[in-house]
């Protein structure tokens, strides 16, 4: 590990949102355009699977999906150990430059074999980008604001998703589904990678300045003991792991399924795009609330109630057959989602010493994202089985197991985070 970065003065510089709002807003920004790159997606590419490929299987159109979401897991897994050992903002920058063919792909795709290599592609600029965006947000804020933090990071990346999503939608309805809704992909890629080059500065300063004020001695672990500690060893970042993978799991199988479903019954592409972009814009809006809640009430009560108000979502859209309850399913998603998504980060992020911080949510995001592929490809199993709705309603079964699971396994830990990473520390050592 290399912290700090060299040549950083820890005396010129300072923890909290006051002290670095110009960063921090820049990579709100930045990380407005990472979700937007998601967004072009949403609404038009399992269509043109369907539509301009003509491809019949389920399972196959949401293979692009799949790619996606294996893609983006490992780069999520190696991004906190190259953050440490590189810097923040190269890790930020890779991911944008992994991005640029991306948009240009899709437009020029013969084959639906391009599109899932667009999507590896893309796996690997979201998984560095974005888990670059939220870390550094953390770093810069300190320990007294981490849900605050991540909640604006999520609304910036979820708010443009949904937008793109909505917009791509009208788009295509009007100039069909290739190539001018994927024209804000060249935009975003463009604009992020500049930004992030020019203007971005890395934030291992302020982390090395975090521990020289902590109260806790430091904790040095390896990758496999950080890995194994996340994953099941310390019960609270087990529930989390456990949650964002089922989280993603139900986002993996609604990016996929939905259109497919709701275009099953003759809805039109501009009121698909408007329910595809219900769900995002919902959570994108709701998370500057529910971060900063998260920083007061605590974090498992949230997690579990948007589990379950998820699962009610889910539930509700596969026994209806009519837009306005699809609609009323897309706002309980979305909900559910911006009570579980900041929360999950910032539990993460108070049961992580700081020394190996990034590496804990590097290895929470990868069994997060991995839930992309995993319920892409059970939903389409199961589609071509039973049906779109049995898909839908299988997956409203298991994210309400999920938030079972961590009204049992999660203990409130309050933001006693450096405490909770020296307990962890024992544990292993022990």
């Amino acid at each position: 590990m290399s912290l700090p970065g060299p040549g950083k003065d820890p005396g010129r510089i300072a923890l909290g949102l006051r002290a670095n709002w110009r960063q921090f807003a820049l990579l709100v920004l930045i990380n407005a355009f990472v979700g937007g790159m998601v967004g072009i997606e949403r609404t038009v590419v399992p269509l043109i699977g369907s539509e301009e490929f003509g491809i019949a299987s389920t399972t196959l159109v949401v293979s692009f999906i799949v790619s996606f979401g294996v893609v983006k897991a490992f780069a999520n897994l190696v991004s906190g150990q190259l953050a440490d050992r590189w810097g923040r903002k190269h890790v930020l920058v890779l991911g944008w430059l992994s991005g640029i063919p991306v948009p240009f792909m899709i437009i020029a795709a013969p084959t639906w074999e391009w599109i899932i290599a667009a999507n590896a592609l893309l796996g690997v600029s979201q998984g560095f980008a974005w888990s670059m965006t939220v870390i550094m947000k953390v770093d810069l804020v300190g320990p007294k604001s981490r849900g605050l933090a991540v909640g604006l990071n999520e609304f910036a990346g979820y708010l443009a998703l949904g937008l793109t999503a909505l917009a791509t939608g009208y788009i295509a309805s009007i100039y069909g589904l290739r190539p001018a809704p994927i024209y804000f992909g060249v935009a975003y890629v463009i604009a992020g990678t500049v930004l992030s080059i020019l203007l971005v500065r890395d934030t291992r300063g302020h982390v090395a300045l975090e521990l020289s004020q902590a109260s806790v001695a430091p904790s040095p672990l390896s990758f496999r003991e950080v890995f194994v500690l996340t994953t099941f060893k310390d019960r609270n970042l087990f529930a989390a792991s456990q949650a964002g993978l089922v989280n993603n799991l139900n986002d993996g199988m609604s990016w996929g399924i939905f259109p497919l479903f709701y275009s099953a019954f003759g809805l039109g592409l501009d009121r698909i795009g408007l329910l595809k972009a219900i769900y995002p814009v919902t959570q994108g809006l709701l998370q500057i609330a529910t971060g900063p809640l998260s920083d007061r009430w605590g974090r498992k009560g949230l997690i579990v109630a948007g589990m379950w108000v998820q699962a009610g979502g889910l539930f509700l859209t596969a026994m209806t057959r009519d837009f306005w309850w699809w609609l009323a399913g897309s706002l309980l998603l979305g909900i559910g989602t911006a009570m579980v998504y900041p929360s999950l980060i910032a539990a993460v992020s108070d049961a992580s010493h700081p020394t190996w911080r990034a590496r804990s949510l590097s290895v929470y995001r990868f069994w997060r994202d991995l839930g992309y592929a995993i319920g892409a490809l059970a939903a389409g199993l199961i589609a071509d089985m039973f049906g779109l709705a049995s898909a839908i309603a299988s997956i409203a079964a298991v994210t309400f197991l999920s938030g079972v699971i961590v009204a049992v396994a999660m203990r409130e830990g309050g933001l006693e985070h450096l405490a909770a990473g020296a307990g962890a520390n024992n544990k292993i050592q022990s």
